[in-house]
């Protein structure tokens, strides 16, 4: 299994490369080209949609490995190419945002119906915990779309997810090194890698809509399966994201607070403070990856080896990652010269 789930990495690399590469040199034609605007962090016309690689990538290694799990992958690759269709159409054409969530919420809820959810073995009713699953992984798909702003920032975020949970779950259990799953991460993974060669800082593409919600819907997906297989905990998950999830909602929060348009695009992510004050794209996307792989990757471990103590890992490291998104400016409103308030 591990010589022919390589193969299918570095197929589904080649396909996400090479289909963004054409995404690239056609996104006029395509009607892709992103103008810079108000609430965007870059400064000149550049290509977008280039997530349609990814999804590409990812849905060739998934129906790869669906020949191993054809009662799980198909149903799993159908609903994030529907949710990657509609972030492409919403890329060229604005789409009413409750069509999109509604979309996420249906496609979301159709992946929590086919997965043994009962097997959580948690004290709620099924029917009450399917409802509470979409909802969240409806809310994660956001949010995941929120943290596409910047260069490289998304698609280096989800390959340390899924590497790095799949190295997690490695660790723990070597047996599943045969699973069909643990390699399909690997080739989202892979995927996301082939994307990552063109959305570098300084980006040539963005991933676009496309791209983040189909990602969004997918590592929602895997997080559940691996819940499910006792891979990982729901711990380890909460502090693999714990950037994205302490950017995300600390921000979103604050907005709350303020009564602002809270699903409208704006540029007051920590992330986006980052990236004005050290006036780099390539320096903020480098400190979140150095902290996920110093910081993050060693706690979840941490969480894992000592289960019992997992909620408490968690909770004090989500703590000290909202800390540092409000001194980060999460959710700040802007001065007259772009930066966020104190």
């Amino acid at each position: 299994m591990p010589t022919l789930g390589l193969a299918i990495a570095a197929i589904a690399a080649l396909v996400s490369f090479f289909t963004t590469w054409f995404i690239m040199r056609r996104a006029g034609k395509l009607g892709l080209m992103q103008q810079p605007n108000g609430r965007s962090s870059h400064v000149a016309p550049t290509p977008g949609g280039g997530g349609v690689g990814i999804v590409a990538g990812g849905s060739v290694a998934g129906l790869l490995m669906a020949l191993l799990l054809p009662w799980l992958g198909v149903p799993v690759i159908m609903a994030g190419i529907l949710l990657a269709f509609i972030g492409y159409s919403d890329d060229k054409r604005p789409i009413a945002a409750r069509w999109r969530l509604g979309a996420q919420v249906l496609l979301m809820g159709a992946i929590v119906a086919v997965l043994p959810i009962d097997q959580l073995g948690l004290p709620v009713p099924e029917s009450v915990l399917l409802v509470l699953l979409t909802l969240g992984g409806a809310l994660w798909i956001n949010l995941f779309n929120f943290m596409d702003g910047i260069d490289g920032l998304a698609a280096s975020e989800a390959i340390f997810l899924l590497a790095g949970a799949a190295l997690l779950a490695y660790l723990f259990e070597p047996g599943i090194i045969d699973d069909p799953r643990l390699w399909w991460m690997l080739g989202l993974a892979a995927a996301c890698l082939g994307f990552l060669l063109l959305n570098w800082p300084p980006a040539r593409i963005f991933m676009g809509d496309a791209g983040s919600t189909y990602l969004g819907l997918m590592l929602a997906f895997f997080a559940l399966t691996t819940m499910l297989s006792f891979w990982l905990t729901l711990w380890q998950w909460l502090i693999l994201a714990g950037l994205f999830l302490a950017d995300s909602l600390t921000t979103l929060a604050r907005r709350l607070l303020r009564r602002e348009r809270f699903w409208e695009g704006h540029k007051r992510h920590a992330y986006q403070a980052l990236q004005r004050r050290f006036a780099s794209h390539l320096t903020a996307t480098l400190l979140y990856v150095g902290i996920n792989v110093l910081v993050l990757l060693p706690l979840a471990w941490l969480a894992g080896a000592y289960r019992e103590w997992g909620f408490v890992i968690a909770a004090l490291t989500g703590l000290a990652l909202v800390a540092a998104a409000l001194w980060a400016g999460a959710g700040a409103p802007l001065t007259e010269d772009g930066q966020a308030e104190a």
